[in-house]
């Protein structure tokens, strides 16, 4: 797989098998994607991680905490004022993935156990947890935790597995110390839940969008 195919082919995987991912697989692409950029070569991500019966007790307890209406406390703010254009994208892609589920706008139900299943990691078998620093909790260690994450992404697909990057794997971070004993100083930055993706499932399959060029880019000359 070439790295164009590599970055056009890749795309959120939100049902998963239960298939196990070899250790040394994981270990492999934490190692081959870590030749990323950083500020400064810090490279200050640290990964922490979980599968097995930690997985199935953080999903329990993640879930738990979804349903009992705790806030959230994550270490990195989420926006909530998003520009109209930008909210946009963000509803269209929500409308096709309830279509490929079959839930309709006035499914309650159907809505509350897609979050179930996004705070359960939709059921993958390995969970990454990044984590800096907590001296280091900025715009620049996220952002050199995001370039990390997206050669993750695409070392994964390479390999025929599924990501995804899920803002829902930290947003209780005090379970997340506890039950995945990362230290109380280190912030949650990302989570991304990996495995072997579902590749039947339309929710896997529905067709994506993206902005043309015109849209991003000003050119002065």
């Amino acid at each position: 797989m070439n790295l164009l195919q590599a970055i056009s082919d890749r795309r959120s995987i939100r049902k998963f098998l239960s298939t196990p991912v070899p250790h040394e697989t994981i270990k492999e692409i934490l190692e081959q994607a870590s030749w990323c950029p950083s500020w400064g070569n810090t490279q200050p991500w640290e990964v922490t991680v979980v599968t097995g019966q930690a997985l199935e007790n953080l999903k329990k307890e993640n879930r738990e905490a979804l349903l009992s209406g705790i806030e959230s406390t994550s270490d990195f703010s989420m926006t909530k004022d998003w520009p109209k254009n930008l909210k946009k994208r963000y509803a269209d892609v929500g409308k096709q993935v309830f279509t490929s589920l079959n839930i309709a706008r006035d499914d309650k139900k159907g809505r509350e156990q897609h979050s179930d299943n996004m705070f359960s990691f939709f059921h993958a078998p390995v969970l990454l947890i990044f984590t800096v620093d907590s001296k280091l909790a900025s715009e620049y260690a996220a952002l050199d935790v995001g370039i990390f994450m997206q050669n993750i992404s695409l070392l994964a697909h390479a390999k025929n597995l599924g990501t995804c990057i899920l803002a829902a794997a930290i947003h209780f971070p005090a379970i997340i110390h506890r039950l995945c004993k990362t230290p109380h100083d280190r912030s949650l930055v990302m989570g991304i839940a990996m495995g072997y993706p579902d590749t039947a499932s339309p929710v896997n399959n529905f067709e994506r969008e993206r902005i043309g060029e015109t849209d991003f880019v000003k050119w002065i000359s």
